[in-house]
Parts: C-alpha cells; structure tokens; sequence
C-alpha cells in the first residue's frame, strides 16, 4: 500500500525533506511505521496524525493515508 508521511521541525531535518510518497508491504501502526523510518522508538511527546486528525500510536495505517510525526516543539 502506499502513503505519503510528512515531517514536521527536527524530523523534517533529519530526513531531508518534508514529505514522501513510501509504500509498505503490510498494514502496520503509526508508531511501528516511525520505527521503520527512523530506526528508534518515538520520543516523549511525539504526536501522530492520519489524514489531519490526531491518533494514538497504535492506529492502523490504510492504502493512501497521509501520515504526519509533528515533534514536541520548543523554545521560549
């Protein structure tokens, strides 16, 4: 199936670009489609959002979703 997962602040730096079109092999959670792509367990305070609403971590992605990880954001 295939999405499109957007980054947002620090994940955004990390990966280079804001967004991309992946395809995945399974139906898999947000938080396992985050191992995936960053290699790590998501942070404290990291948030998930499937198609502009936000979603627990163990919501199941489907074929064309819109996927975002949107960072605890700081500064003062």
């Amino acid at each position: 199936m295939t999405i499109v997962v957007r980054y947002f602040a620090i994940l955004r730096e990390r990966k280079g670009l804001a967004q991309e079109k992946i395809t995945v092999a399974k139906q898999v959670s947000v938080e396992a489609l985050y191992l995936q792509l960053f290699g790590e367990h998501a942070s404290v305070g990291l948030r998930f959002a499937v198609n502009h609403t936000y979603v627990s971590a163990s919501h199941l992605i489907n074929d064309g979703d819109e996927v975002a990880f949107l960072p605890p954001l700081g500064g003062g």
